[in-house]
């Protein structure tokens, strides 16, 4: 696998450079801005795996720029850790919306931030696990009702129409329609998806099932995914 990418954009130059020299030293091809708009930039260039945006910037906010960079099909997969000193549940909500996959609170632990990192590229570059076998002895491949998943080419259509979803996105999606009918709690979910090593909340897995939700079930007529109060959620197991 080709070095890993990491694009820092925060307007903290002190804080920029203890970053590139703890990422560098790890291995990462590290670029940095010191704005929103520099970093947008920055990222439609060097297509970086990850990036590492601070919430407060002198021109846009972080979470703007998280939005325009997820919305730009010249950057797809990429991914986004919030830094930030605000810590209210509502602003980490606001950075998962805007679709982050992970938010890290001021001041920080740099092996905490080295440990998260190591998770999310787990997340992209997985390990085959039994999850994976099923998936493939499965022909690469689902469809329930319209929606119609190719896993080998990480598409998914509804009524024929492609859906982006985010890396994260696409793996609930997978695992819940690997396992269609059963229902998993945040917890199962998290150890699953996100992985034993993830220091993500309960309560993102809600985010992303509700961004997830916004994306494929487009008509309304049609649900896939199923919440089952006080127990978690499950795909409508409907299988055409």
């Amino acid at each position: 696998m080709s070095r890993v990418n990491i694009l820092v954009i925060d307007d903290e130059s002190d804080l920029v450079e203890l970053l590139k020299y703890n990422l560098a030293k790890e291995g990462y091809n590290v670029e940095f801005a010191f704005n929103g708009f520099d970093g947008i930039k920055i990222a439609e260039v060097v297509k970086p795996d990850i990036i590492i945006l601070d919430l407060m910037l002198p021109d846009i906010n972080g979470y703007e720029v998280c939005k325009r960079i997820k919305q730009d099909s010249r950057l797809p997969g990429v991914s986004v850790i919030f830094l930030s000193a605000k810590q209210e549940e509502v602003d980490k909500i606001l950075g998962f919306e805007a679709g982050a996959e992970d938010y890290i609170i001021k001041p920080f632990s740099i092996n905490e931030l080295l440990a998260r990192i190591r998770a999310i590229l787990k997340r992209i570059h997985p390990v085959k696990t039994d999850i994976d076998n099923k998936q493939n002895a499965i022909s690469g491949g689902y469809m329930f009702k319209n929606i119609s998943v190719n896993i080998s080419k990480h598409s998914v259509t509804v009524k024929d129409i492609e859906i982006k979803l985010s890396p994260i996105e696409f793996k609930i999606l997978i695992f819940l329609m690997t396992y269609a009918g059963d229902v998993f709690s945040r917890e199962k979910l998290l150890d699953n998806v996100w992985g034993n090593n993830s220091f993500v909340e309960p309560r993102t897995v809600d985010v992303h099932i509700r961004r997830l939700r916004s994306n494929i079930e487009i008509d309304e007529s049609v649900k896939f995914i199923e919440t089952v109060r006080g127990v978690g959620y499950k795909f409508i197991d409907e299988k055409i």
